[in-house]
């Protein structure tokens, strides 16, 4: 299942991607020589048209190949009004801004379908558990109470709940729970808490000390609820992605938290195993850190292609061949060099994992 559920994922993921480029590139009328899943040697595949549709050997990754793709290609005259080179910098800039850009509509589709077949997973109120020596205990609160409101305010879930402990500064909270179908008023004084966040940063917060039962429910979710959630969710993931990329540049988060295709294969098998819902919730993520990670401005990738451009449209000039060609063999050999390590952080975790 491991194995089955990251190939589904990472396919329809490289597809989405190679498609947004492919249709863009058929809207502006260059010529698509290759649609291709995968790299390295064709396994099998069609011809339609001008167009070789194929399936290669290596799953990790895909391309279009366009007709005048690169600036020294020989093109026939015959070729020339579809040839890629050939095109405005405009077009050029869309047809490759598209690949990124569907991976990010994909996210948003597959978020609004979740939220409205499936709901929004909602924590309850209900505490699974009551920390040693902490301002809850103190006030008597026990595991398996329902927190029902906050200073006279209803608390609609463990979200809601904690926002409003963090908002307190400290001050008295009268908390009304229930249990054993029975209400209980109690005063507790939230206890300010240095806490770590995932990037290693400290942060002071306001706690008391309580943990979330296990239990969830999924709350029904309108049209225009699930669209607003479904655009939210897309920009958390992609906000999180560039963060986790600034914090590495700044070494505030350890480079062994890369991941690749065997990372990928173990989360998608967690996924899996709890249902459909979170396994496309995770392939809505992975949509989303693939096409920001296109978009970063390194030669070999499509934002290192949109910089180019940008600087064509600017300038009125495109950047010389030579420059172009030294600048992606250098991004050629940073993007070998990252996904070599990223393999040894993946044999190193799964090896770590199975010596314990």
């Amino acid at each position: 299942m491991t194995l089955v559920s990251a190939i589904i994922v990472l396919g329809v993921l490289i597809f989405v991607h190679e498609l947004g480029h492919f249709l863009l590139a058929k809207k502006a009328g260059v010529g698509v020589k290759v649609f291709s899943l995968g790299f390295g040697p064709r396994l099998l595949g069609f011809r339609k048209g001008e167009t070789d549709y194929r399936l290669s050997a290596i799953p990790l990754g895909g391309f279009v190949r366009m007709v005048g793709e690169n600036p020294n290609d020989q093109v026939s005259p015959e070729e020339e009004a579809q040839s890629f080179a050939h095109k405005p910098v405009g077009w050029r800039l869309a047809i490759v801004a598209a690949g990124p850009l569907s991976n990010i509509a994909f996210a948003l589709i597959v978020y609004f379908g979740v939220l409205l077949i499936w709901g929004l997973p909602t924590i309850t109120t209900q505490v699974g558990g009551v920390m040693p020596n902490s301002p809850a205990l103190a006030a008597g609160v026990q595991k398996g109470d329902k927190v029902l409101a906050i200073n006279g305010q209803a608390t609609a879930d463990w979200g809601d709940m904690v926002r409003t402990i963090q908002k307190s500064a400290g001050k008295p909270l009268k908390v009304t729970l229930e249990r054993n179908r029975s209400r209980k008023d109690l005063t507790i004084v939230p206890r300010q808490e240095e806490v770590t966040d995932i990037f290693g940063e400290k942060h002071q917060v306001f706690r008391v000390g309580i943990a979330a039962s296990p239990e969830t429910v999924s709350r029904p979710v309108s049209l225009w609820e699930a669209t607003t959630l479904a655009l939210r969710k897309t920009y958390w993931a992609g906000e999180l992605i560039i963060m986790s990329v600034v914090k590495i540049i700044q070494a505030k988060v350890s480079v062994e938290n890369l991941g690749g295709p065997i990372m990928i294969a173990q989360v998608a098998s967690e996924a899996a195993a709890h249902g459909l819902a979170p396994l496309l919730d995770l392939a809505a993520l992975i949509s989303v850190n693939l096409a920001i990670l296109n978009l970063l401005p390194i030669p070999a990738l499509d934002g290192g292609h949109i910089f180019f451009f940008l600087f064509e449209a600017v300038t009125r000039r495109p950047v010389s061949l030579a420059a172009r060609e030294k600048a992606q063999q250098v991004g050629m050999v940073l993007l070998i060099l990252l996904m070599v390590f990223i393999f040894y952080n993946d044999i190193a975790r799964l090896l770590g994992a199975y010596a314990q």
